[in-house]
């Protein structure tokens, strides 16, 4: 099983939020996922990010591969910088 750090799309209609969720890469956008490990609500000014970094290193650490935008929202969040 593969494991994908990704969003998941959740709220109404032209007022999207996501969950950064933990899921098997094999589910589909909005399924089942293994965990929430955080948000990202590109509606607000600014932009809202909530991570729980330490479960995000958890998962990273037993092989989950964050997707492109989740890899680009960490980045920004500085949560590699730290994690080193």
């Amino acid at each position: 099983m593969a494991v994908r750090i990704r969003l998941a799309r959740h709220g109404a209609k032209k007022k999207p939020f996501y969950r950064i969720v933990v899921a098997d890469s094999e589910s589909p956008r909005d399924g089942k996922y293994l965990e929430n490990v955080g948000s990202y609500n590109s509606l607000q000014d600014p932009v809202q990010v909530t991570l729980k970094p330490e479960r995000i290193r958890y998962w990273m650490d037993k092989g989950a591969k964050p997707s492109d935008t989740v890899r680009n929202l960490l980045k920004k969040e500085g949560f590699f910088n730290s994690a080193n």
